[in-house]
């Protein structure tokens, strides 16, 4: 007959591994859809690069789809066993360098950008989301929004004019039904510009959500769209 002290530690074990299978497990609140602007990636003082396919089109690009916590914090590298697999997207590869473009320096083709969006962050909501599909609903998330054309119908246009950060949620907030986080740089001169646009979408990241919690975007009240 077992112990009682080793029934004990038997059971703490199974507990600590329970927990540990809910952490490998969906450990997250919501997902942060994230947008940018490549005028605006590109105009500071580090510049960019345009991926080896060519310049993008002047519209907004993916950046990433983040698994969040409702605090603001986030889980992150969650399974080092299961890297990015560059076939894991072929079939939708061109759409990927179209609506997912890579600006960093020096130019590549796009899979260093997606392998670590996909070890950071894809890795967190595997559960839910496997590679080609981590990516897909990202891709269905941006036809979803379409946030270049919903701002244009707002007058909002990418000019190099000056808006008011309030005019550019809000158009936003019409289009959706929910409240974007909205994200700024600084270009060369100092100018404030429109960077990123977070959206906020549930758990199975189909379904956008008023977000638990909004980034802090450094905007001024008035921001640059910057010509790209």
């Amino acid at each position: 007959m077992m112990k009682s002290s080793s029934l004990v530690f038997l059971l703490s074990q199974i507990f600590v591994f329970q927990q540990l299978a809910v952490c490998v497990s969906q450990n997250f609140d919501f997902f942060y859809f994230v947008q940018q602007w490549p005028g605006s990636y590109c105009d500071t003082k580090k510049s960019c690069c345009y991926p080896t396919t060519g310049k993008p089109a002047a519209d907004f690009g993916i950046h990433g789809l983040w698994p969040n916590y409702n605090d603001g914090s986030y889980p992150s590298d969650c399974d080092d066993s299961n890297p990015f697999d560059p076939s894991s997207i072929s079939s939708i590869r061109r759409q990927m360098q179209s609506e997912w473009p890579t600006l960093a320096c020096p130019s590549g083709n796009g899979d260093k950008f997606w392998g670590h969006e996909w070890n950071k962050h894809g890795t967190c909501s595997q559960d839910i989301l496997d590679q080609p599909g981590y990516f897909q609903a990202s891709l269905k998330l941006k036809q979803q929004t379409d946030l270049l054309n919903v701002l244009q119908n707002a007058g909002i246009n990418p000019d190099g004019e000056f808006y008011s950060l309030t005019s550019i949620t809000k158009a936003i907030r019409d289009s959706t039904g929910f409240t974007p986080g909205v994200e700024c740089n600084v270009d060369p001169s100092g100018n404030s510009q429109l960077y990123q646009i977070y959206i906020c979408v549930d758990t199975s990241a189909t379904t956008l959500i008023e977000c638990p919690k909004l980034p802090r975007g450094k905007c001024s009240s008035r921001i640059e769209f910057p010509i790209f």
